[in-house]
């Protein structure tokens, strides 16, 4: 992997946490989550008349990760709702890279080295480290998390492939997140019109820059996912959990000491891994 690409997806992992600690500073996670993901879709609507337009052959791709991106979302509130944030998180973003890891190898051919393989599995663990690290989980938070992390590694496979098809990373970004805030801000007007219209009214200075964070973040780990592994590039944009960390200390003052330092540590390691490999 190059140093441009090793750092590019470094920003897009900070892009990452930084949306989601907008998300979690909300007073109704679900409400928050919906009105990052309709601001991204306003922005996406707004540039799509400029960029350049994927192929057909990617078509079936959007379609498949619009369905799993929908249900990812519904499910991570659904999972805030009977367990610690802080802990299902870390659970679901540690699982995702193992599974993307073993599906590209097995089944679309990717290879990777050992180095790769050693540095997935050292973030993998540490960012589990993280999320047992703390109180009792309710059962049903680790199950529904658990569940989670198998759409992410889904429709990070199903977005890998379709963006490598597409021909233009702008425009399969740009269709993956206008289809993606689409559905979800219909759902929500046709559901809690007026909930949710006055939430984005009251909210959107937060809900503007987490659109621009979401796309950022995801719109740069597609552009990677056409110069590098699938498993790679799912891995590094997992570091995320290593700026919440230090986001959640610095803005939120949140208490990160003990094993969660050691696991900070060990999602460092394993990045350096990924870069040498």
């Amino acid at each position: 992997m190059t140093i441009s690409v090793f750092c590019i997806l470094l920003f897009a992992a900070l892009l990452h946490a930084s949306w989601n600690a907008i998300v979690k500073a909300g007073s109704d996670k679900l409400y928050s989550a919906i009105a990052v993901s309709g601001f991204s879709a306003l922005i996406a609507l707004i540039l799509l008349p400029f960029s350049p337009q994927p192929s057909l052959a990617s078509v079936p791709f959007l379609a498949a990760s619009c369905v799993l991106q929908v249900i990812y979302t519904v499910l991570v509130a659904k999972t805030y709702q009977v367990s610690d944030m802080s802990q299902t998180y870390p659970l679901m973003r540690g699982t995702a890279p193992l599974l993307v890891a073993l599906i590209s190898v097995l089944i679309l051919g990717d290879t990777l080295s050992l180095v790769a393989w050693s540095g997935i599995v050292v973030i993998c663990l540490s960012i589990l480290g993280m999320a047992f690290n703390g109180r009792h989980q309710a059962r049903r938070g680790i199950w529904l998390a658990l569940l989670n992390s198998c759409f992410i590694a889904a429709y990070t496979l199903v977005d890998g492939s379709g963006v490598r098809l597409a021909g233009s990373t702008l425009g399969y970004t740009l269709w993956t997140f206008f289809m993606n805030g689409f559905c979800l801000l219909l759902w929500a007007m046709l559901a809690r019109h007026q909930e949710i219209s006055r939430y984005l009214v009251a909210n959107w200075k937060k809900g503007l820059p987490g659109g621009i964070g979401t796309m950022g973040s995801y719109g740069l780990a597609l552009w990677a996912m056409t110069q590098a592994p699938l498993a790679v590039v799912a891995a590094l944009r997992e570091t995320s959990i290593l700026f919440g960390a230090v986001i959640a200390f610095a803005l939120l003052k949140e208490n990160v000491a003990g094993l969660r330092i050691v696991a900070a540590c060990g999602i460092a390691a394993g990045a350096i891994l990924l870069r040498l490999s």
